[in-house]
C-alpha cells in the first residue's frame, strides 16, 4: 500500500502537527480578524455619522419645500387671483386686486430671507411680482420658461424644478429652486394662471457646505431625471473633469454603496426625499482608518505572542494525550475484525478514561443489539409467513364452500358427495401437520382437488392438466403456493370466457431453480394490469389480486428476494404466471 504524503504512523506527532496547525492558522485568523473589525468599527460608525447628517438635511430641504408649498397655498387660497383671473384686465377693479396681491406678494418675500421670488403669470396676459414698480420680462418669453410650461402641463399639480438660473427681470440672473402651481379658473373657458415660488439657491448651498465628511467628502443632491440640484464642484462637473455615477444612484434604494473613484474607492450613502431628490453623502474608505499600519502592527506582534505560547503546549499536550490513545487504538482494531469479547481497562477519570468506558459500553451493547437482532427476524419472519397463509385459507374456503351451497340447491347429491370428498382431502392436504414447506407432490394434489372441486361448480366451463415430470415432485415447497394462482386463472380468466377453457399447472427444472407454470386461454390482461397485479397498493385499492400478491410476498419472505411471480398476459390471449423457488430434494435445509 502506498504511503499518503503527510501520514505519520506516531499519535504524538500527529497530535502535535494538528495542534500546531490549529493554533497557527486561529492565531492568523484571529489576528486577521480583530484588525478587521476594528477597521470595520470604524468604516461602520462613519456610514452611522454620515447617514444622521444626510437625514439632518433630508429634513432642512423638506422643511424649505414645505415652506414654499405653504406659500403657494396661502397665495391661492386667499381668493384674490382668482376674482383678478376672472376681473377684465384694466378696470378699477382689476388694478385694485393687482396692487393688492403685489403688496401680499412683497410682505411673505420680505419676511422670509429663503424666498428668492414670488410672481403670478395669468393666461390672459397678466404679470404679478413681489417687487412693486420693477419692470418683469416680456409676457411672452415668461409663459415660454420651463417653470410655466411644466406646471401648466402638471394640471394643478406642485412642480418643483432643479437648480438653474432665473431670469424674470432684464440683467438679472439668480441661482434658484422654483416651485411653480396652475391655478384654474371656475369654468372651464376661464383664464388661469401659474403661481412661481423661487427658493433662494445659496441656503441650499449653505446648508451642503456644513457638512463635514473627513477631509475630502462632501454631499451633493441630484432630482429624478438625473439633474444635479447641488454640488460643491458644480463648475467643474459642467465640465466633465469630474463625474458621479449619477444612473447607479438613481437606480438604488436608500443604501450604502462602494463605487470607484478612478483607482480609489469611494462610498455614496443614499437618501431619497418624498419630492423626489436624492441626497447623497460621499466618503472615502482610506479616510476612516487613522494609523492602518500601527494597528496591523500590534496585532501581529500579540498574535506571534499567542502563537509561540500556545505550539510549546501543544507539544505538552501531545505527549499526555498519546499513550492512552494507543491503548485504546489497538483495542479497537480487534473489533474491527469482529472481535466483541475484549475489555479496555479504565485507568484514569478523564475524557480519554470516559471514553474508554464509554467504548466498554459501546461494545457490550453491540453485542445484545446483534443477538437480539438474530431473534427479532427469526420471529418476524415466522409471524409474517403464519398471517400470509391465514389470509389465504379463508379466501378459498369460502369460494369453496359457495360451489358446494349451490349444487345442493340444484339437487345434485352425487356431485355435493363427490364435491365435498374433494373439499376434505383438500383441507387434509392443506393443514397437515403445521410444517412451513411440503413436497411438490402434497401441493400438487390438493391443486387437484381444488380443480376437481372448481370444474365441476363451472361444469363445461374448463378442463385441467397437471404436467410436472415425477423425478420433481419429490421437491420441497411452501404449503398452499399454487392454489391462489389457480383460483386467479379460474376467476379472471374462465368465469367470463363462452367456450371451454383450459387450465395447465406444470413444472421445469431451470438450473438450480424450480419453475412451475399455471396457464389459461382465457380472457388475459391488459399491460397496465399485468404490471401492477402484484403491486400491494393497486391489490388494495381494486379488491382484487390479494391472493396473489400474498403468494408472491410469501415466496420472498421464506426463499429471498430473489425469488417470487412472474406474469406474462395478452387480451384474449389467456394468461401464464410463472412460479420460481430454489430447486431442494426432500430434507434438504433452506
Amino acid at each position: 500500500m502506498r504511503r499518503r504524503p503527510f501520514q505519520f504512523k506516531s499519535i504524538h506527532t500527529s497530535i502535535a502537527l494538528a495542534f500546531s496547525l490549529l493554533i497557527l492558522g486561529t492565531t492568523l485568523l484571529l489576528s486577521y480578524s480583530s484588525y478587521r473589525q476594528s477597521a470595520s468599527f470604524v468604516a461602520d460608525t462613519s456610514v452611522e455619522y454620515t447617514t444622521t447628517l444626510i437625514e439632518q438635511v433630508n429634513a432642512n430641504i423638506r422643511t424649505y419645500v414645505d415652506n414654499m408649498e405653504s406659500i403657494s397655498a396661502l397665495a391661492i387660497g386667499n381668493g384674490d387671483l382668482t376674482k383678478f383671473l376672472s376681473a377684465p384686465l384694466g378696470t378699477p377693479e382689476s388694478e385694485q386686486l393687482k396692487a393688492r396681491i403685489g403688496r401680499f406678494f412683497h410682505s411673505v418675500v420680505a419676511s422670509r430671507t429663503d424666498i428668492a421670488t414670488l410672481a403670478f403669470a395669468g393666461s390672459n396676459g397678466a404679470v404679478i411680482s413681489d417687487r412693486e414698480g420693477a419692470k418683469l420680462k416680456d409676457y411672452t418669453e415668461l409663459i415660454g420658461q420651463d417653470w410655466y410650461r411644466e406646471a401648466r402641463a402638471a394640471k394643478g399639480e406642485v412642480v418643483l424644478s432643479s437648480s438653474r438660473v432665473q431670469h424674470l427681470y432684464p440683467k438679472e440672473y439668480r441661482w434658484v429652486i422654483s416651485l411653480s402651481r396652475e391655478l384654474s379658473g371656475e369654468g372651464r373657458l376661464d383664464p388661469s394662471g401659474v403661481l412661481l415660488v423661487d427658493l433662494n439657491y445659496n441656503l441650499i448651498d449653505d446648508l451642503c457646505r456644513q457638512i463635514q465628511l473627513g477631509s475630502r467628502g462632501y454631499v451633493f443632491i441630484v432630482d429624478s431625471a438625473g439633474d444635479l440640484i447641488y454640488h460643491p464642484q458644480q463648475q467643474i462637473m459642467f465640465t466633465e473633469l469630474k463625474t458621479e455615477d449619477i444612473p447607479l444612484i438613481l437606480r438604488s434604494p436608500d443604501t450604502t454603496l462602494t463605487v470607484q473613484d478612478g483607482k480609489e474607492p469611494k462610498k455614496y450613502t443614499i437618501r431619497s426625499t418624498d419630492f423626489g431628490w436624492k441626497i447623497v453623502g460621499v466618503t472615502y474608505p482610506k479616510e476612516l482608518v487613522g494609523d492602518k499600519a500601527k494597528m496591523q502592527l500590534s496585532a501581529a506582534l500579540w498574535g506571534g505572542l499567542c502563537l509561540v505560547i500556545a505550539l510549546g503546549l501543544s507539544v505538552l499536550l501531545s505527549f499526555t494525550m498519546a499513550r492512552p490513545l494507543k491503548r485504546l487504538d489497538a483495542h479497537m482494531k480487534q473489533v474491527e475484525k469482529g472481535n466483541f469479547d475484549i475489555r479496555v481497562d479504565v485507568t484514569s477519570t478523564n475524557e480519554i478514561g470516559k471514553l474508554a468506558r464509554t467504548f466498554n459500553l459501546m461494545i457490550a451493547k453491540i453485542r445484545e443489539l446483534m443477538n437480539q437482532k438474530l431473534r427479532d427476524e427469526e420471529i418476524k419472519r415466522t409471524s409474517e409467513i403464519k398471517a400470509l397463509q391465514a389470509q389465504i385459507q379463508p379466501h378459498f374456503l369460502y369460494n369453496t364452500l359457495d360451489s358446494i351451497i349451490w349444487m345442493a340447491e340444484t339437487n345434485k347429491m352425487a356431485e355435493v358427495v363427490k364435491m365435498t370428498t374433494a373439499l376434505s382431502r383438500l383441507f387434509r392436504s392443506s393443514i397437515g401437520q403445521g410444517e412451513e414447506e411440503v413436497p411438490l407432490s402434497v401441493e400438487l394434489e390438493h391443486v387437484g382437488n381444488y380443480l376437481t372441486i372448481q370444474s365441476m361448480r363451472y361444469r363445461n366451463r374448463f378442463v385441467h392438466r397437471i404436467d410436472v415430470p415425477e423425478e420433481l415432485r419429490d421437491a420441497r415447497i411452501q404449503r398452499v403456493i399454487l392454489q391462489p394462482l389457480v383460483e386467479n386463472a379460474i376467476y379472471h380468466g374462465m368465469r367470463n370466457k363462452a367456450e371451454t377453457g383450459e387450465i395447465v399447472v406444470s413444472g421445469r427444472l431451470a438450473g438450480s431453480l424450480l419453475e412451475l407454470t399455471v396457464a389459461d386461454d382465457g380472457a388475459g390482461m391488459t399491460p397496465e394490469q399485468v404490471r401492477t397485479i402484484l403491486s400491494e397498493r393497486k391489490a388494495s385499492e381494486s379488491g382484487t389480486g390479494m391472493g396473489v400478491l400474498n403468494v408472491h410476498r410469501r415466496i420472498q419472505l421464506f426463499y429471498g428476494p430473489q425469488y417470487g411471480l412472474e406474469y406474462r398476459s395478452e387480451r384474449e390471449e389467456g394468461t401464464v404466471v410463472t412460479l420460481r423457488v430454489p430447486w431442494r430434494k426432500g430434507g434438504e435445509d433452506t
